[in-house]
C-alpha cells in the first residue's frame, strides 16, 4: 500500500507540474521601489513598487503604490499582456494606451514590443513558444509513462521517464537562452528593474531532475535486482494470487501395480480383482 500511494503520488505531482507551469506567469520574476510619475504629463511623483513577471505567453505588469492610496485614487494594479500565437503584443499595447494606463505600466512593457530596438520581444516570444512545445510533448510522454508502468512494462515505462525528464531540462534551455541574451535596461530614476530565474522555471527544474532519477532508478533496478523492483509495483504479490487461484486439485497418483485387490462385505467370504485398463 505504502509503494502504491508513493507511485500514484509521484505520478500525479509529475503530471500536474508539467500541465500547470504551462500557463504560470512567474517564469523569470523582478520588483523594484521608485519614486516615479504616475500619468503622462503630469508632474506629481508617486511612491511604488513595480513588478514584472514573465511567462511562457506573456508579460504581467504589477504596480502598487506606498501607500496605496495617493494623489487621490488607488494604485493597485496587475495587467498581462500576452504573445501567444493567437495574440497581438503590440495590439494590446494600445489597448493598454487608450485605457490610460499609468505611465510605469506603460514603459515596462514598451519594451516588450516588436518595434523596440531592444528586441525582447522576439527573445522571450520565441524562446516561450517552443519551450511550451517542448512540455507539451513532455506531458503526452509521461501519459505513455503511465500508461506502460499500469500494463506493466517497467523498462520501456523508465525510459518514457527519461525521456520526459530531457524535455523538461530542454524547455528550460531554450528559457534559459532568452533570459542570458543582453536586454535593455528598465531604469526609474536610479532605481533599475532587475529580473531573476522565478518559481516556475525552479520547479520545472526540481521535477524534471526528479523525473531523471526515477527512471534512472527503474532502469537500474531492472537490470540489477528486477525482484525489487517487481516487489516496488506489487508484482510478486499478483502472481503469488494468480497462482494460488490457477492451482487445482490433482487426482491421487494411481498405482503403480498391474492389479488392485477390491475386497467386498464379510458376509460374501470372497475376493474380487480388478484389472487396470
Amino acid at each position: 500500500r505504502l509503494f502504491w500511494f508513493l507511485r500514484v503520488l509521484m505520478g500525479l505531482f509529475v503530471g500536474a507540474v508539467v500541465l500547470t507551469i504551462q500557463f504560470t506567469r512567474d517564469w523569470e520574476t523582478g520588483w523594484v521601489t521608485a519614486n516615479t510619475s504616475y500619468k503622462s504629463f503630469s508632474p506629481a511623483l508617486v511612491n511604488v513598487d513595480i513588478g514584472l513577471h514573465i511567462g511562457l505567453a506573456g508579460v504581467n505588469v504589477t504596480l502598487v503604490g506606498n501607500p496605496v492610496n495617493q494623489v487621490n485614487e488607488t494604485i493597485n494594479y496587475n495587467e498581462h499582456f500576452s504573445w501567444s500565437f493567437d495574440a497581438d503584443y503590440d495590439h494590446s499595447y494600445g489597448k493598454g494606451l487608450e485605457k490610460g494606463l499609468p505611465s510605469p505600466i506603460l514603459y515596462v512593457v514598451e519594451k516588450f514590443t516588436t518595434q523596440n530596438p531592444c528586441s525582447m520581444n522576439r527573445q522571450y516570444r520565441i524562446s516561450g513558444h517552443y519551450a511550451s512545445l517542448t512540455l507539451w510533448i513532455a506531458f503526452c510522454t509521461w501519459l505513455i509513462s503511465i500508461l506502460l508502468f499500469s500494463m506493466p512494462i517497467l523498462l520501456y515505462g523508465g525510459y518514457m521517464l527519461l525521456l520526459t525528464a530531457a524535455l523538461m531540462l530542454f524547455s528550460l534551455l531554450f528559457f534559459f537562452t532568452a533570459r542570458n541574451t543582453p536586454k535593455c535596461p528598465i531604469q526609474f530614476g536610479s532605481a533599475s528593474l532587475k529580473t531573476d530565474y522565478g518559481g516556475s522555471f525552479w520547479l520545472t527544474l526540481a521535477t524534471g531532475l526528479l523525473c531523471l532519477l526515477l527512471g534512472l532508478g527503474v532502469i537500474i533496478l531492472n537490470s540489477m535486482q528486477p525482484e525489487k523492483l517487481k516487489l516496488v509495483f506489487n508484482l510478486d504479490e499478483e502472481k503469488g494470487k494468480e497462482d494460488m487461484g490457477d492451482k487445482s486439485y490433482l487426482p491421487l497418483k494411481p498405482s503403480s501395480s498391474a492389479q488392485d485387490v477390491l475386497t467386498v462385505p464379510l458376509g460374501e467370504l470372497c475376493e474380487v480383482t480388478a484389472t487396470r485398463l
